[in-house]
């Protein structure tokens, strides 16, 4: 696997769960920044698109990628335009974590195979009291991470303060 400290551990709820992810397959890394959950996935085995809309995120996930042997197809992309199509049935696992568009909900789970997962993590309204981010665009109201999942069969839930932030993280399966 990349040099952690390079770039950094993935995500403790990710990792948490591993015992639910699958060890082969496709999987998404949404919002993917410098690739450090996408590096984990493609170390178990998974074979991982990973998009962002920064070129040079994207381009540092590439490079890695490369230079590890990980199989990690590394692409710009916005994913908040209104033509998105992250595809039908194409992903055993899509991870998501620290992004919210909440329209991207429904193209995530049309995205996910049947009996795969979704693993989000996200700031709650209590992280805005910490600092950043303040956006109420950017941050989950009570409750909201189970509505936005809603028809996913839940796995794995919390909401609350964790590591010193505030958070809702969950994995769900497309049954």
């Amino acid at each position: 696997m990349p040099d952690a400290t390079a770039n950094g551990e993935p995500c403790e709820w990710l990792v948490a769960h591993a015992a639910l992810l699958p060890r082969s397959g496709v999987a998404l890394d949404v919002a993917c920044g410098r690739g450090r959950n996408a590096f984990w996935l493609a170390s178990r085995g998974l074979s991982v698109h990973a998009v962002d809309r920064d070129e040079t995120a994207v381009s540092h996930v590439r490079a890695v990628a490369s230079a590890a042997g990980l199989t990690i197809d590394a692409r710009v992309q916005d994913l908040e335009v209104l033509a998105l199509d992250l595809g039908r049935a194409r992903y055993d696992t899509i991870v998501a974590v620290h992004y919210l568009h909440r329209p991207l909900f429904p193209h995530l789970i049309a995205a996910l195979r049947p009996g795969g997962l979704l693993v989000y993590e996200t700031f709650t309204q209590a992280q805005a009291r910490r600092g950043k981010p303040k956006n109420p665009a950017f941050l989950l109201e009570p409750g909201e991470l189970r509505s936005l999942t809603a028809g996913l069969t839940i796995l794995a839930w919390r909401e609350g303060e964790f590591g010193g932030r505030d958070v809702a993280s969950i994995v769900c399966r497309w049954d």
